[in-house]
């Protein structure tokens, strides 16, 4: 641990830096985990390119683009990356060295996701995890569920707008996936500020079906329509272009009722891309790491739990790991 994160010092790099250094890892494109200024930036293409959208081409001197699965060696570490299943390009840091195996999860998820690669568990000495949502009461239904259930509120409300609240990476994406998944063929709109990053999911080959701009449609046009946009929209005056709005939002923090009424959503959505409390422990079970370091999130709880499993486990209480965009 140092001031600006975890360092692997037989590599001389960091994992998610929260400050500008010389080399970084990035796990993926959320902004508590990639933030610009470094020097040397590797990362998937993916996640490249995320950041290359949200800060501009010259957000790092250098970048290195490293695919799934292939192996690198920096200095004495043998490193590779594979999927954490969060979002696209979203990957953990495994690192070999002396024969010892670290695994360094990033954000994650157990749950399946149309637009990027299911999260591989990968046996190791060391696992560094998140602890986002790691309470028991965090016990994240079946995504398709939910979906079902805004699909539902749209036959029950037909002259209503369902509006959305959906982060711009990951989460609105998902959504969107879901949403064709479960057979809805209709148009959805967007909100402009979503519409960079979907953008650059459909680079990627992923495809939506038919996307349109909120601003090019009229008021009566959008009755029994899906409009998705950022959550802090959802009570901005732009919302009276829409006829009676329904206020929906997609998070796993939609399982607190509290939070649901601070973010004024008459439909609350538990959709998370983090890993909820079962899944969690069922984690630690898969990769059988003796050591278990806890990085962000409800620490305590989740060490007592694997403590309770017979493994070692502590909090690293890394700095600048706040709720990040993509809950």
């Amino acid at each position: 641990m140092t001031h600006a994160g975890l360092y692997c010092t037989p590599g001389a790099f960091y994992v998610d830096p929260n400050t500008p250094v010389a080399r970084a890892v990035i796990t993926h494109g959320h902004g508590d985990h990639a933030r610009c200024g470094h020097g040397v930036v590797l990362a998937t293409r993916e996640t490249l390119a995320i950041m290359a959208s949200r800060y501009g081409d010259d957000h790092a001197r250098t970048v290195q683009p490293l695919g799934y699965g292939e192996p690198l060696t920096i200095g004495d570490v043998r490193l590779r990356l594979v999927p954490s299943g969060h979002i696209l390009g979203a990957c953990q840091v495994v690192l070999e060295h002396n024969g010892q195996r670290v695994v360094i999860s990033g954000d994650y998820k157990r749950r399946r996701d149309p637009t990027c690669p299911a999260f591989e568990a990968v046996a190791c000495d060391v696992f560094v995890t998140e602890a986002t949502f790691a309470l028991p009461v965090f016990c994240h239904p079946p995504a398709e569920g939910e979906i079902a259930r805004l699909l539902g509120s749209l036959r029950i409300f037909p002259d209503r707008a369902h509006l959305v609240g959906v982060y711009a990476l990951g989460k609105c994406q998902r959504v969107l996936g879901l949403l064709r998944e479960a057979g809805y063929d209709r148009p959805i709109y967007l909100h402009g500020a979503l519409k960079p990053l979907t953008d650059l999911y459909q680079s990627f080959g992923l495809e939506f079906g038919e996307l349109r701009s909120i601003a090019e449609e009229a008021k009566d046009d959008l009755k029994g329509e899906i409009v998705l946009c950022p959550p802090s929209a959802l009570g901005d005056r732009w919302t009276r272009r829409l006829p009676d709005p329904l206020p929906a939002v997609a998070s796993g923090w939609m399982r607190v009722r509290a939070r649901a009424r601070q973010r004024g959503a008459e439909l609350p959505l538990i959709l998370s891309d983090h890993a909820d409390w079962n899944e969690l422990l069922q984690t630690l079970d898969d990769v059988g790491a003796p050591e278990i370091w806890v990085t962000h999130g409800e620490e305590q709880a989740l060490i007592y739990a694997a403590e309770q499993k017979g493994f070692k486990a502590i909090a690293l209480d890394l700095l600048g790991r706040e709720e990040d965009d993509g809950e």
